[in-house]
């Protein structure tokens, strides 16, 4: 009999949260956390097994991240492969896993009318999985190929290079992700049998003692526990102990160390890291919490901000991190900037002055009972999230925390407690510091290299009386606390607004604006969501007028980060970023200071100034990301030139680098008020805000832009307003584009292959999106599972602008771009007999899952505004589309969906229209030479100079542009 819930203290849950929870505890000793959410359109859940990478054997490196992989492919009951992850896809799902080091972590969404079969599917996972044979060499390629896609990130390479530099005997300092060579080509050297290990591993660890379940159910608690122990109550329970590490994984040998590393991004970075207690530990008095946020804070007196002043760094954060429950670090990362990277040692003689003086100024109570108001406000107000991300967030953390804790976890500090926060401050000193510095300068200066990743690397002792000499001749700046947060709410109060509209409403045009304003009719809770979008046609005529107009925007913000960092402290977000078309403001969180917070933004706007220091920091920021764009995944690089050849008026990234070393000070100060000078805002508002107040911030930013005696912006001309057009591919032709990956080090290839269908219209949107629903999971298991042509494989919809298509995602090392692009077409040729072979009964199933899938509803005011502002900026403006959706879609035949597919996406079809962007990696450098010079095949149009391609094809009709009427 299972446990029931009176035996633990009640769950502490959020004031606002309507679910009920229910701790279980099944008769096998699976803990296991109910969820009911009768609101609920999806069902989730996350099963946690208490095992991960620290556990591998040292012969064996990644087989519990292959051991993830592998689990998901077949059970004794349902045998057929990958049968689980199509049925949770056909219903309206998906499905995904994770390995850390000491977790493993398996998850699923779906349609709530689908939950229990899934559930059962998935449980069989934990009570009888097939590993087969045959499924294993191809698996043990797929964990390769996501090793690759890995090789050339920094993230990686600068994590695995801190464990590498740890005690050889502490698990921390494995290779977690494992390789062709740790899974097959060691193993076999040795004569072991991967399969034998891997099914050795599963019958060791998992056991249903170290496993935690959270199910997010539609029912009510007692149904979705009676499905529970039906379902997981044959799991095995052979009482396994939690894999437990103590000892440090960092000897004396490893502190009091200065590295220098080289990335493969340009820039500068200091990464410096102490090991402290778990916060775990402490989760109660939040010691870490306590000191990132004021080794992190970016307000005035701070580290961050004296450092901003000497224009030395661009970006710093503070807190724990890579922490397991016996050990853990606590981190400072600091982007630099040129200057900043010739200052090493001041900055972190900084940073210890910073910590000096916390000790100095001894822990303030004060300075906890804010933070700990912030944390309440957040935890009581914080919104509904996808059920799929609530039990992953929820499950890896029952292990650590007592049952009533599963949903606070540690973000309620309450205890003040001196000693505990100063035990940790204590440990931030220079006797046990690790300072990992990256820089592309260090070049040629470096004698070792980390052997999973290559990462060029060379080690200094440094010793306590080093950083006092770095502390002594650091910069004598007016380091300080920060002061109190003006930007808390206190009042919390939902606005007693009557209207229900359903949709947004156009509160008001004139010839500056339109106001769309969205009454909260569904999440009832304080907070509002404002944009603001300033259509400017100087602002993109060119690449040096999109640079300026970016170059300006991050100027704002970095004027604005005194006061917009404290009011995203307390809840209140803000960014503001350039568009395709000028600039937006957004900003979102609690509305009670929001008018506020955007008064000083307009201000801002209004009185905008360059100041030449920070035009020059910003600036070397700007030219550092676009200089990084050729190191981008292929597959990302690929989208670039998807959307560079569809999409009218839009600059290249190499055009707009090329322009940025040129661009002064006086560039820009003549540039902004000439970008201002004509200017169109679209507005949005929506949340805890009534039509009036909306009216008048918007009246207000008029009042400050476009009135007074000397106004900064005038209103467009008519012809101004700026349209969005996309090119239309001609009919029965299929264009190429070849070419070469822009990191000559990187192995990867990528296509995208993109068949465009229709201008935006119900009955042929709901058409294609449930050809994507059908094809979605069979394209990944043929093109991934079987073919293994690389683990980036996706089948997705795209949208421009109200321009249909579907296309296909591959990044490979395997195969080549052309050779890829052939197999996409094998899919679809062999998918045309799947669709035909279809049963009444398996086609109305895939459309009542579409139906379910539309008529989930959002979550939170930002999936909301998401959505609507789609409808607004790409001018369609059928904010009822899903009812029309819906109402098209129980219409559909199974015959006009297989007429849909034989016009548009059947190979050879008439009507079909195909774009190929192929991207050639190093491992294909010979295929592309060929790709390039062949002449192309009858019907098929190769696309040698994106623009001149642009400029000759015809262009869609905007929808952007029809008059709004009131």
């Amino acid at each position: 009999m299972a446990v029931g819930k009176e035996e633990v203290e009640e769950i502490v849950k959020a004031r606002t949260d309507k679910r009920e929870y229910r701790r279980i505890v099944l008769p096998n000793s699976l803990e296991v956390l109910l969820i009911s959410d009768p609101d609920t359109d999806k069902c989730a859940a996350s099963m946690d097994v208490s095992v991960g990478a620290f556990s591998d054997p040292d012969d064996l490196e990644g087989l519990a991240h292959f051991l993830e992989h592998m689990l998901f492919y077949a059970s004794e009951k349902y045998p057929l492969e990958d049968s689980y992850s199509k049925y949770i896809t056909e219903h309206g799902g998906r499905t995904n896993a994770y390995t850390s080091s000491e977790h493993t972590n398996y998850h699923f969404d779906i349609n709530a009318d689908a939950f229990e079969e899934a559930l059962d599917r998935f449980a069989q996972f934990f009570i009888n999985p097939l590993m087969s044979a045959d499924a294993t060499m191809r698996e043990i390629k797929a964990v390769d190929s996501e090793n690759q896609k890995n090789l050339l990130s920094d993230g990686w390479r600068m994590n695995q290079l801190q464990k590498h530099l740890s005690a050889v005997d502490h698990p921390y300092h494995k290779f977690s992700t494992g390789n062709w060579d740790t899974l097959e080509v060691r193993p076999k050297a040795k004569g072991l049998d991967t399969r034998s290990e891997l099914i050795k591993f599963y019958a060791e660890y998992y056991s249903a003692n170290v496993m935690h379940l959270v199910i997010y159910g539609k029912e009510n608690l007692d149904k979705i526990q009676g499905l529970v122990e039906d379902k997981f109550k044959e799991i095995r329970n052979i009482d396994r102990n939690c894999p437990r590490f103590a000892g440090e994984p960092c000897t004396s040998e490893h502190l009091q160390i200065l590295v220098r590393a080289v990335p493969i991004k340009e820039g500068h970075a200091l990464r410096v890291a102490w090991p402290i207690t778990p916060e775990i530990h402490h989760y109660k008095e939040g010691p870490c919490r306590y000191l990132s946020h004021l080794i992190g804070h970016e307000g005035e007196g701070s580290l961050y901000y004296i450092l901003k002043t000497l224009g030395w760094a661009t970006g710093l954060s503070a807190g724990e991190g890579q922490s397991t429950f016996d050990f853990s670090f606590f981190r400072v990362d600091i982007d630099l900037t040129d200057a900043g990277h010739e200052h090493m040692q001041d900055i972190i003689g900084l940073l210890f002055k910073y910590i000096s003086l916390l000790q100095q100024s001894g822990i303030c109570e004060w300075i906890f009972d804010e933070l700990s108001a912030v944390c309440e406000t957040k935890f009581h107000y914080q919104d509904k999230i996808q059920p799929i991300s609530y039990v992953v967030s929820i499950s890896p953390n029952m292990q650590k925390y007592p049952p009533k804790d599963w949903l606070v976890r540690s973000s309620l500090p309450s205890n003040f407690s001196t000693e505990i926060i100063q035990m940790v401050l204590d440990k931030l000193s220079p006797n046990n510091v690790r300072i990992f510095w990256e820089s592309k300068k260090f070049e040629g200066q470096t004698n070792m290299v980390e052997p999973w990743y290559g990462t060029a690397y060379s080690i200094e002792k440094i010793t306590g009386s080093m950083i006092q000499e770095w502390i002594v001749s650091s910069p004598n700046e007016n380091l300080h606390l920060p002061g109190r947060n003006s930007f808390i709410p206190t009042d919390l109060s939902l606005k007693n607004d009557h209207e229900k509209a359903k949709y947004p409403v156009l509160l008001r045009k004139s010839p500056y604006s339109t106001l769309w304003h969205k009454p909260d009719t569904m999440f009832f809770t304080p907070k509002a969501y404002v944009k603001i979008v300033f259509t400017c046609p100087h602002a993109s005529g060119s690449p040096e007028a999109e640079v300026l107009t970016n170059i300006f925007t991050q100027l704002l913000m970095d004027y604005l980060n005194e006061i917009a960092y404290d009011a995203q402290v307390a809840g209140l977000n803000s960014r503001i970023s350039h568009t395709d078309s000028g600039f937006q403001v957004i900003l979102a969180g609690y509305n009670h200071k929001l008018r506020i917070l955007l008064e000083n933004v307009v201000e801002k706007i209004a009185s905008f100034e360059v100041k030449a220091d920070r035009f020059s920091v910003i600036k070397e920021k700007v030219t550092r990301k676009y200089q990084n764009y050729k190191i981008r995944q292929p597959y990302e690089q690929a989208m670039d030139y998807c959307s560079l050849i569809l999409k009218d008026h839009t600059w290249p990234w190499m055009e707009e680098l090329d322009v940025l070393p040129h661009l002064e000070v006086e560039d820009l100060a003549k540039f902004v008020p000439m970008m201002l000078s004509r200017a169109f805002l679209e507005c949005y508002t929506a949340g805890n805000l009534e039509r009036n107040e909306a009216e008048s911030m918007i009246q207000h930013i008029e009042n400050v832009l476009f009135k007074g005696s000397n106004p900064i912006c005038q209103p467009l001309f008519p012809s101004q307003h700026l349209t969005n057009r996309v090119v239309k591919l001609e009919k029965g032709k299929s264009y190429f584009y070849p070419v070469e990956g822009l990191n000559p080090s990187d192995e990867n290839s990528a296509l995208i292959h993109y068949i465009q269908v229709h201008r935006d219209d119900f009955m042929l949107n709901v058409k294609l999106h449930l050809f994507a629903l059908i094809a979605k999971q069979p394209a990944f298991h043929q093109l991934r599972s079987v073919e293994q042509l690389g683990y980036i494989t996706a089948l997705l919809q795209r949208n421009d602008c109200g321009i249909r298509g579907a296309l296909f995602v591959i990044q490979s090392t395997v195969k080549d771009p052309a050779h890829i692009d052939l197999r996409a077409e094998e899919f679809l040729k062999a998918f045309k007999s799947k669709l035909y072979e279809m049963t009444n009964e398996e086609f109305k199933s895939n459309v009542n899952a579409l139906i379910d899938m539309k008529l989930e509803k959002h979550k939170n005011l930002r999936e909301e505004a998401a959505f609507y502002w789609r409808e607004i900026s790409d001018g369609t403006l059928k904010f009822d589309r899903i009812e029309s959706e819906i109402a098209a879609l129980r219409q559909l035949t199974q015959q006009e969906l297989i007429d849909f597919f034989n016009e548009h996406i059947k190979v050879g079809a008439p009507h079909k229209r195909t774009l190929s962007v192929r991207v050639y990696g190093k491992s294909h450098s010979s295929e592309y030479k060929i790709d390039k010079s062949s002449p192309a095949q009858a019907s098929s149009v190769k696309i040698d100079d994106i623009f001149s391609f642009r400029r000759s094809q015809p262009l869609y009709g905007s929808f952007k542009g029809n008059h709004v009427k009131l």
